[in-house]
């Protein structure tokens, strides 16, 4: 079980690295909202120990964290 949970950790870590390098044309506030919404998935996720619903959940805190941050 624990390497399972390592591995869906470690891909959850290499999408939010690889999607963050598409950013460069964003807007501020878009930024902030991509930011957020991968910081949350991978606290949902350590938090629920690799939950899908933990995972969204907290990238779907996060996400709206981030847009708001940037009002």
């Amino acid at each position: 079980m624990k390497t399972i949970q390592r591995f869906t950790f470690s891909a959850l870590a290499t999408t939010v690295l690889f999607s963050l390098g598409a950013c460069a044309g964003m807007s501020e506030q878009g930024k902030n909202t991509a930011i957020g919404a991968g910081a949350g998935a991978v606290g949902g996720a350590v938090l629920t120990g690799g939950s899908a619903i933990g995972t969204v959940g907290g990238a779907a805190v996060g996400g709206v964290i981030g847009h708001e941050v940037s009002k």
